[in-house]
């Protein structure tokens, strides 16, 4: 007779998400993730089936929340210019709460580097974010928000290369000086 799983599956991957985010994937070891979600190996193995396919599910996981709160904020501030200072000021909020942490894209990024599965989907993390910022962008140059002469897409990428960094800057600990600078100066493009 098969054992029936004695954990939630969800709870597990924002568990092990949270670790991961706080430790980086190389330092977080398998007797790391089985305490932290208090789970046996032959239950981690059967449920997730690798450290590295965990891993990519958290790593989904976070895309996920993280992306639902950019197209909320786009959708739901009536201006563009106002939700996208909204959607940057609330990334350095983050990263100045805790500087330790910065994105687990980023992070990804600059540790998994090698590993195809892990670069691929930091790849689709940040089209997607370019994607949802172009739509928004196309939405206000058709209300006249924005300057016909000003191609969406460019500035998209601008803007999604632009979060990238401040991400990277709030882990320097640069300070709230310096990115609020970069900020006054990264809403211009806009004009």
């Amino acid at each position: 007779m098969a054992r029936t799983r004695e954990f939630d599956i969800d709870q597990a991957v924002d568990r092990a998400m949270d670790l991961f985010w706080r430790r980086g994937y190389t330092e977080t070891s398998l007797p790391d993730l089985l305490k932290e979600l208090s789970v046996g190996s032959g239950s981690f193995y059967a449920a997730f089936g690798s450290k590295e396919q965990l891993y990519l599910r958290s790593l989904e996981r976070y895309v996920s929340l993280q992306h639902s709160d950019l197209a909320k904020t786009l959708d739901e501030t009536p201006e563009i210019r106002p939700a996208i200072r909204k959607v940057l000021t609330s990334l350095i909020e983050m990263d100045a709460a805790d500087p330790t942490r910065g994105c687990l894209v980023i992070n990804t990024a600059t540790q998994c580097a090698d590993r195809p599965s892990a670069a691929e989907r930091v790849n689709a993390a940040i089209r997607q974010v370019d994607s949802l910022l172009a739509g928004a962008l196309e939405r206000a140059q058709a209300r006249g928000e924005i300057s016909s002469e000003r191609d969406p897409r460019e500035l998209a990428r601008f803007l999604t290369t632009f979060i990238q960094g401040i991400r990277v800057v709030g882990q320097a600990r640069m300070g709230r000086d310096f990115v609020e600078d970069a900020l006054t100066a990264a809403m211009r493009v806009l004009d």
